[in-house]
């Protein structure tokens, strides 16, 4: 029904009448919309259907956000470690009065009532019929797509606002994105290469799978490298119905945790933890960064996007902007091709990476399996794929390594699979130039310039073993598991350990880690991380790369980062003297 516009003020009440005389504007033009493979379509749902759709409200002091995050980052300057309380980042980021009024009053009228904001008052979450979400956003139009046991709602058609909100608004979750995938692969090996090559004999433990001892004899981690302050914590985040069982993690430890000390526990959940079958995945992530971040308070956020509306990946971002006190360290195995996203909403959740920044988070993202993936253009020029949030230039992205020879402790080579790259969206932020613009200048065997931006931000920032793991899983061992989502939490864990130290010391924790690592490695600190020279990763399976992507050299590569972590040598970088 449409409301007479009263004498109140149009920056702070937009007239329901008035937007229906004004051509709405799209906010996501270049949000593609495709059901991934799996996904059927199911028909559109009732006019009374619920809906629970987020609203990014645009905030206030993004660029000064921005210029914080590098002061409290960056060793060199005054400020370093001067982290923001989610009060003061508050403060810094909320949407001003004239915005969060004006969205509030929009979602009034059009009998909207039942949304809930957060702490920083730059998202709300609003429950809605689907009639009601349609009159709100012209242009959507709300079908279910069905997979499995699971469906979703989303509109395949583009939603608008009224013009005079999109100056408020930068995008509205729950209407296009579908639920990312990321599963851990298990392969066996060829058996030539299951064979130990003579010249290792008797140099290298033999080993028949990566586990909690093979890590810490790879990188140099002894028994005394846990935890020990109570105001430490690490934490996993979990998404799409993937649960862990806490007697899984406890049979993980008895069978792999007799030679340090640890915990058998996961001490916080936040979010619906489910009853049913373990994942692979979320048992892989729990039980790794509890390995090598051993003794250390250790959080699980479950985000299993149950809800029909929910983009599980976008409530745990809400849940960091509404939460006091959160673990320090953030492991998350999760991505999506950046051509799959809007700018708008990369851009958005960007920003999010660097609230959490300058709150000293330290936010780990793997670089993805799909080496540096490739775009198919029917009758056109293929192009490689990059991931995000792996290519945010605010998280550590961790690619993956595999031992040369996989049954011997020896050198690591990179692992075919390592996502990595530079993004078509981030520019190359300036901690990195130095050492992306050495490898684009030095690398023998670049692929085309056609095939990626060699001024977008490059990925991976460091690596870590990412084959051939043990995971206990439904309190069964399962051997051969791999992918980035093993090595980002094993990273995780070690960061962990070095923000122990650093507490202990009275120091800040380390925050967003690339200006430090990149600074360490500019400065000759290079023995603090294994340098990986040797192999490439997959891409186009075409007849001009042929299915190689970028391969890895001397100092930092697309493939592996500046390489693996020597423990003691990192911790000793990352600690004053």
């Amino acid at each position: 029904m449409a409301r007479g516009c009263g004498a109140v003020p149009a920056a702070l009440v937009l007239c329901a009448a008035a937007w229906s005389c004004a051509a709405g504007l799209a906010l996501e033009r270049d949000q593609p919309f495709r059901a991934p493979p799996g996904w059927t379509h199911g028909g559109r749902v009732d006019a009374g259907h619920e809906l629970w759709l987020t609203f990014a409200i645009r905030q206030r002091g993004v660029g000064r956000l921005a210029r914080l995050v590098d002061a409290v980052s960056d060793p060199l300057s005054p400020a370093y470690g001067k982290y923001l309380s989610l009060e003061q980042l508050r403060d810094l980021v909320q949407p001003s009065p004239a915005t969060f009024m004006a969205v509030l009053k929009w979602l009034q009228g059009h009998g909207v009532h039942k949304c809930q904001s957060v702490t920083t008052l730059d998202f709300l979450e609003c429950h809605m019929p689907a009639s009601t979400a349609e009159s709100l956003l012209p242009g959507a139009e709300f079908h279910r797509y069905v997979k499995g046991q699971r469906s979703v709602v989303r509109s395949p058609l583009p939603y608008t606002v009224p013009e005079e909100l999109v100056q408020h608004i930068d995008f509205v979750g729950g209407l296009h994105r579908f639920p990312a995938e990321r599963k851990v692969v298990s392969r066996a090996w060829a058996k030539k290469e299951m064979e130990p090559r003579q010249q290792h004999r008797g140099k290298a433990a033999f080993h028949l799978g990566v586990t909690p001892s093979i890590i810490r004899k790879r990188y140099n981690m002894t028994g005394a490298d846990v935890g020990l302050q109570p105001n430490n914590s690490q934490a996993c985040a979990q998404f799409l119905e993937q649960f862990f069982h806490q007697a899984d993690v406890a049979e993980f430890m008895r069978l792999f945790g007799s030679s340090f000390t640890h915990r058998s526990q996961v001490d916080r959940v936040v979010g619906h933890q489910g009853t049913g079958t373990a994942g692979l995945e979320a048992s892989l992530d729990v039980e790794y960064i509890m390995s090598t971040g051993a003794n250390i308070s250790t959080w699980v956020f479950s985000n299993p996007g149950r809800h029909e509306s929910q983009e599980p990946f976008l409530a745990w971002l809400l849940l960091l902007s509404n939460m006091s006190s959160v673990p320090w360290v953030h492991s998350v195995s999760y991505g999506d091709d950046e051509d799959s996203l809007s700018v708008a909403y990369m851009q958005r959740v960007n920003t999010e990476f660097m609230k959490a920044a300058a709150r000293g988070l330290t936010i780990l993202f793997a670089s993805g399996d799909d080496g540096a993936g490739c775009r198919r253009v029917s009758g056109g020029n293929h192009t490689f794929r990059p991931s995000f949030p792996a290519s945010s230039p605010y998280v550590t992205t961790v690619g993956g390594t595999a031992f040369k020879n996989p049954f011997l402790v020896t050198a690591e080579v990179t692992d075919y699979i390592s996502g990595g790259g530079f993004s078509n969206v981030f520019p190359r932020p300036s901690y990195q130039a130095a050492a992306v613009g050495r490898f684009l200048r030095s690398a023998s065997k670049l692929p085309p310039s056609s095939y990626y931006n060699s001024s977008g931000r490059a990925y991976p920032d460091l690596a870590a073993l990412s084959d051939n793991y043990w995971v206990v899983t439904n309190r069964i061992p399962l051997p051969w598991v791999s992918g980035t989502s093993a090595s980002t939490p094993v990273v995780g864990g070690m960061l962990a350990l070095v923000n122990d130290l650093r507490l202990q010391r009275g120091l800040p924790t380390l925050g967003f880690l690339n200006p430090v690592l990149y600074q360490l490695q500019e400065q000759g600190h290079g023995a603090a991380l294994f340098d990986v020279t040797e192999g490439c990763h997959l891409s186009c399976l075409d007849g001009t790369v042929q299915g190689r992507g970028f391969c890895a050299g001397p100092s930092w590569d697309p493939v592996t980062g500046w390489g693996s972590p020597d423990f003691p040598r990192l911790l000793r970088a990352l600690l004053p003297p």
